[in-house]
């Protein structure tokens, strides 16, 4: 039969294992929430990525239509000029001007079909990129919401078992405490029972002492608190 120390001692231990896994699983939702925070600027990231491409394009047409524009404007003046001249090798001269203008305005057009054509394929893949990036980040953000929402459940969880904790703890005398604090701090569970003459916690054999004390053996056995040789843990006798 356990001693009312024990009973005391595991319902303690019962309510600081969850305690713990409290605050283990609130540990991780930050460090959740800032992988998802990452995902959704990488995502919006590649939308930006995009529109500057696409913005880069339209600027390149842009300076394509001045220089046709201004070269345009060069070819017009030739023409009027060499209707002017009266001197053969002046006419010739302008005739060639005209022509490399011509030619110069021709590779721009072409320069400025190649570029419409890049920004239309740019803008179809931008709309469908935008579309599915931006679904992505709906997701995203739909995941911080419900790590949000958990992060605050289990808060309220926490806050509820630590109130236990403290109840828990309230029945067991300052010593008793002290002991199982210190074992608590670095293994648990703190409390375990001995199976077959060993220790649930480390598995090892304990003591003939050890097991006498912990079967409630002795004048101060309803208030000794026995613990393992090996690994410190506190014992108990589980029929």
């Amino acid at each position: 039969m356990l001693t009312p120390l024990i009973q005391a001692l595991l319902i303690l231990q019962d309510r600081d294992i969850k305690r713990l896994g409290l605050e283990a699983q609130l540990k991780v939702v930050p460090a959740d929430v800032a992988r998802v925070e990452q995902k959704i600027a990488a995502e919006k990231a590649a939308i930006d990525t995009a529109r500057t491409e696409m913005r880069e394009l339209e600027a390149k047409k842009k300076v394509l239509e001045t220089e046709i524009g201004s070269a345009e404007d060069k070819l017009g003046r030739y023409r009027t000029q060499q209707l002017s001249v009266r001197k053969n090798d002046e006419y010739q001269a302008l005739g060639h001007e005209i022509a490399t203008t011509q030619t110069q305005i021709g590779e721009f057009e072409a320069q400025e079909l190649a570029i419409m054509y890049a920004i239309d394929e740019a803008k179809k893949k931008f709309v469908a990129a935008e579309s599915e990036l931006k679904t992505n980040i709906s997701g995203h953000e739909s995941r911080i919401k419900t790590l949000r929402e958990r992060e605050t459940s289990l808060s309220a969880e926490l806050k509820s078992i630590q109130a236990d904790v403290a109840v828990a703890r309230a029945p067991v005398d300052a010593m008793k405490l002290r002991i199982y604090d210190r074992i608590a701090v670095r293994s648990m569970p703190v409390v375990v029972a001995i199976h077959g003459g060993k220790c649930g916690g480390c598995h090892l054999k304990v003591s003939s002492e050890v097991e006498s004390a912990s079967r409630g053996k002795g004048p101060d056995a309803s208030t000794q608190v026995p613990v393992c040789d090996q690994c410190g843990r506190i014992v108990y006798w589980e029929n």
